[in-house]
């Protein structure tokens, strides 16, 4: 099949890819658009994880005040390069990436960054709900598990839906801008201000 020019550059309007990339998801494809942007974010996700490793040592401190000017959010985003810093899609994700953490409020980064006493006070009472149910001992922990996991969808930043499309968590819409950007994006740090909260 022959992959015209309009294939092309509806493939590269949707995806945000390369002219040869296009080409080539769309000769893989046999020139089917839908099936050719899922070949493109198969491969971008490879990609993605590639890039992992690379260091990330340029970036923006991103900011977020609500309309009410009650709760601000301050968040570091890395990347490779000072050019991807200053490319309209990354500064719009790290914008986005601040206003989420306005409305979802998370306690951490990841599972690693939750401290130990907080761990150690949700098992305990994860625990005493399971045990007045009464179930066998085996079952109890994999319900404790299971709270836990959770505890973590709701509490780190990288496992939250994203507010925007709760389709997606914070995570897999990183890896996405780092397979349509090409360099390794990283959310170093945040912080969230809400007044009469400490």
């Amino acid at each position: 099949m022959e992959i015209s020019s309009d294939m092309v550059r509806t493939l590269r309007d949707q995806t945000g890819a390369g002219i040869m990339e296009c080409k080539e998801a769309l000769s893989q494809t046999g020139g089917d658009v839908e099936k050719a942007v899922d070949w493109l974010r198969k491969k971008g996700l490879k990609t993605a994880e590639k890039k992992a490793g690379r260091a990330t040592a340029n970036g923006l401190v991103g900011s977020y005040v609500h309309s009410n000017n009650r709760i601000g959010v301050l968040v570091e985003v890395n990347c490779e390069t000072d050019f991807v810093a200053r490319n309209e899609e990354f500064v719009q994700l790290v914008k986005d990436i601040a206003m989420h953490v306005a409305a979802a409020r998370p306690m951490a980064l990841s599972r690693a960054d939750i401290p130990k006493d907080v761990i150690e006070r949700e098992r305990a009472i994860y625990a005493e709900q399971v045990k007045a149910l009464g179930k066998p001992e085996a079952a109890a922990a994999k319900i404790v598990e299971g709270k836990f996991e959770k505890f973590y969808a709701e509490n780190c930043l990288l496992e939250q839906p994203f507010v925007k499309d709760e389709t997606k968590t914070i995570e897999a819409l990183i890896k996405s801008k780092v397979a349509k950007i090409g360099e390794n994006i990283q959310i170093k740090r945040f912080v969230r201000f809400e007044i009469g909260l400490e």
